[in-house]
């Protein structure tokens, strides 16, 4: 458990990024450094609003959140093939219902955070293409342990940097909910409302 709560603090650490004015002109791991900074900003400022006053706790994270993460991209990651026979309404429901979980998930798990190193890794793939896809990669380093972490991160059409999708400790996120919505889509015959519906 207290591996699960390291992870997901340091998965939230590049989730929580303001939105950047000049984000085009910055790289994916200086958004991705800047967003750990935010991120101990936010926590400080409210951690006491979670034990007195959750929801606000909460409402500071997301509002965070949302403007860094792209949430219809995240949906369209965990639906995979299932997007293209959804509509955009259900996607948009998607995205608000992962936005919310993730917030609560996340948010819960940075309480637990202890100030362990986080050491941002080299990019080792070359790309010639500067609109490609970036993989921004880092450890959480306490004790004689690591952990490593992968964020798939990606420029709208805004040219600013957002964030799609990410690994913790080799488990892809959007993979792991991918399998969760396809076996619903298997229990409820193709339904998508029905699996939004039963989405935990």
């Amino acid at each position: 458990m207290k591996l699960l709560k390291k992870i997901a603090v340091v998965g939230c650490a590049l989730w929580l990024v303001p939105n950047l004015a000049l984000a085009q002109e910055m790289t994916a791991a200086q958004t991705a450094e800047l967003g750990v900074k935010t991120l101990v900003q936010t926590v400080v400022a409210n951690k006491a609003y979670f034990l007195s006053d959750r929801d606000r706790y909460y409402a500071a994270i997301e509002a965070v959140l949302d403007s860094f993460v792209d949430f219809p991209a995240v949906a369209e990651v965990v639906m995979s093939r299932y997007a293209a026979s959804a509509t955009d309404e259900q996607k948009l429901r998607f995205a608000s219902i992962l936005q919310s979980t993730l917030t609560r998930f996340y948010g819960a798990s940075l309480v637990s955070y202890e100030g362990q190193e986080l050491v941002f890794l080299p990019n080792t793939s070359k790309n010639s293409d500067p609109r490609a896809d970036t993989v921004v990669g880092m450890e959480l380093r306490g004790g004689d342990s690591a952990f490593r972490l992968q964020y798939q991160m990606f420029l709208n059409s805004n040219d600013e940097w957002k964030l799609k999708n990410l690994s913790l400790a080799g488990i892809n996120l959007g993979r792991q909910y991918f399998t969760q919505f396809s076996a619903l889509m298997t229990k409820y015959n193709n339904d998508i409302d029905q699996v939004l519906n039963n989405w935990q």
